[in-house]
């Protein structure tokens, strides 16, 4: 079997559903391992899953091998960010650290395996690739909440500082209490509070939460649900593409074995004729 069949072969490996599964599979055990490792359990048995966190490393060893092997062109498998995430994962789960200073980092790095579900699941990569170009449009929507948290912790620290020094003695804190509000914390008692002195405060905390948790989360949603269905109109127009090309490269294949037939067919039909002349 020559480099080529090989390197079909592995494609193939690579492309089997059954063999995505079974690495799914195994992220899903490594993250039970490691989460396992977390309690207090027998020496025994902490020993039994430092020997299945070396095989889980193996066959994530052997899986990536695979993927590499099955690359047409090898240079090209590091121009992909996820393929690149894969290797260094795998790559410092390798390193030696169990009994080193680098202990804590090993265990962190194997944590990190978990992320390796969305390298491996289409649909996951595609809503992280949302959220990622999601983020320049979000960066707006933060500025304006920011500004608008900046307003009203000012306003807060002028209002309500005598009222309880705690929560609004300076902006930051008063930023720190609104934040409070908006996550609906226990926010009700902070309102009544001000109420107290000021029986109109109702309108500060309502405005504040109207702009924040209502308006500014449905900005948030809308944004990212815009990206996904671009993403998902990139994803189709490139599936078009790729079917158009095969669909021109089967007519240009089709076009070739009919000239090739016609020039044979023409060939004989000269032959014919030079036999009777």
């Amino acid at each position: 079997m020559n480099t080529q069949d090989l390197q079909k072969t592995f494609l193939k490996v690579r492309s089997n559903k059954a063999f995505e599964l079974f690495v799914v599979g195994v992220i899903i055990f490594s993250a039970l391992v490691v989460g396992a490792k977390t309690y207090d359990v027998d020496p025994g048995l902490m020993r039994l899953m430092g020997w299945l966190d070396h095989l889980i490393t193996a066959i994530f060893v052997s899986e990536l091998m695979i993927r590499f092997a099955g690359e047409e062109r090898k240079r090209n498998f590091f121009t992909q960010p996820w393929n690149i995430f894969d290797t260094i994962i795998v790559v410092v789960s390798l390193i030696p650290v169990e009994n080193s200073d680098m202990a804590l980092i090993g265990r962190l790095i194997r944590v990190f395996r978990v992320l390796r579900m969305v390298s491996i699941i289409p649909e996951l990569r595609l809503l992280l690739n949302s959220l990622l170009s999601a983020l320049p449009q979000l960066g707006y929507v933060v500025l304006l909440m920011f500004i608008i948290f900046y307003i009203y912790g000012a306003i807060g620290a002028t209002l309500f500082a005598d009222i309880n020094p705690f929560l609004w003695s300076d902006i930051s804190v008063s930023m720190l209490t609104l934040f409070r509000v908006m996550t609906f914390e226990d926010w009700t008692d902070v309102m009544y509070e001000t109420m107290e002195v000021y029986p109109m405060s109702w309108i500060y905390y309502l405005s504040f939460i109207f702009l924040t948790a209502f308006a500014f989360l449905n900005m948030v949603i809308g944004i990212v649900v815009n990206v996904l269905e671009d993403e998902h109109q990139k994803e189709r127009e490139e599936e078009a593409l790729a079917g158009g090309k095969a669909t021109v490269e089967s007519l240009s294949l089709q076009v070739e074995v009919l000239t090739q037939l016609v020039k044979q067919q023409n060939a004989l039909l000269e032959k014919n004729e030079k036999s009777t002349r």
